[in-house]
């Protein structure tokens, strides 16, 4: 599969790792058009590159956004299309500045961003997992009830389906929390299982005690 990283940071930069090391096609991108990435693509070998963020776009069949999501406006919006794209951003005011409709709880930060990018099957996850543990704590010879949970939420069902496929092939589970207005909000950043190491047996556990 073709995968387009938007943004080489912490996660961005991890996420291309270990997608291309379960063996995918990576394209991974910056605000400088790729410049700077050198060394990452030649860590990750033959399969990938450092290109734009348009770029990068139009080249996966997935993408995961991975940049501050006060910037999410600047996506070019017809570049994501029809793909499935991994919302892996949460909103921190601090960084971000102040956005009134989710300071009032009227919309969540992955509903904005689907609004922007109209066509898009977006999907919430890799969200709430410190970029140290993504690096480290995925085991693919564990049952799935007993890997370390990466939570997912979205409207479209078969991009769900998708993007549990690659997390499980890269040693978690998918843990779905919903819809993704509702879904997203109980992965919101202060949420019962925002930066919490749970297995996903125990993230079911905590999900249900929290409805």
């Amino acid at each position: 599969m073709k995968i387009g990283i938007i943004g080489s940071g912490n996660i961005g930069a991890t996420a291309a790792r270990l997608f291309a090391g379960a063996g995918h096609e990576v394209a991974v991108s910056n605000s400088r058009g790729g410049a700077g990435l050198e060394s990452l693509v030649a860590e990750l070998g033959g399969k990938a590159r450092a290109t734009g963020t348009e770029e990068a776009a139009r080249f996966g069949e997935v993408l995961l956004v991975a940049v501050p999501f006060g910037r999410y406006a600047a996506l070019p919006a017809e570049a994501f299309e029809g793909k499935v794209v991994i919302d892996a951003n949460n909103y921190y005011p601090a960084r971000d500045g102040r956005f009134a409709q989710l300071d009032g709880g009227e919309t969540t930060s992955s509903e904005l961003l689907a609004a922007h990018l109209k066509g898009a099957r977006v999907v919430k996850g890799f969200n709430t997992i410190w970029f140290e543990h993504l690096a480290r704590q995925g085991d693919t010879s564990l049952p799935l009830e007993e890997r370390r949970a990466i939570f997912i939420a979205g409207d479209d069902k078969e991009a769900k389906r998708t993007v549990a496929r690659l997390i499980e092939e890269v040693g978690f589970a998918a843990v779905d929390t919903g819809p993704l207005g509702e879904g997203g909000r109980r992965q919101q950043v202060g949420a019962p299982v925002y930066n919490k190491e749970l297995s996903a047996r125990e993230a079911a556990e905590v999900l249900a005690a929290a409805v």
